[in-house]
């Protein structure tokens, strides 16, 4: 767990800072929090439900609930989301205090 809040961080600082825009770092760290999780999905879903087999898999092999089943997965991407999500807020929050200053 500690490594996918770290990952996100990691992915949101050099976006953030090329682009000037915390929040466009949080939500490209959100993008690979979820579409790492839903990848795992998919893995799930073929390993239960797919022989084994990739071309087995429908589309929507990774949105289907059954593989969703426990805690961890739901945790690898919600919390790493809600981490950047906040560290964008407290930059925001930072820079108004600041232009209400100077």
């Amino acid at each position: 767990m500690l490594g996918h809040l770290l990952i996100a961080v990691a992915i949101q600082w050099p976006i953030s800072r090329l682009l000037r825009s915390w929040s466009a770092g949080a939500a490209a760290a959100c993008a690979w929090s979820i579409a790492r999780e839903i990848t795992q999905a998919e893995y799930r879903w073929i390993e239960h439900f797919g022989g084994g087999l990739r071309a087995n898999m429908p589309w929507w092999g990774g949105f289907d609930l059954r593989v969703w089943n426990k805690l961890d997965p739901w945790l690898d991407w919600t919390l790493p989301c809600a981490l950047v999500l906040l560290i964008a807020l407290g930059a925001r929050r930072l820079e108004r205090a600041r232009q209400e200053q100077g």
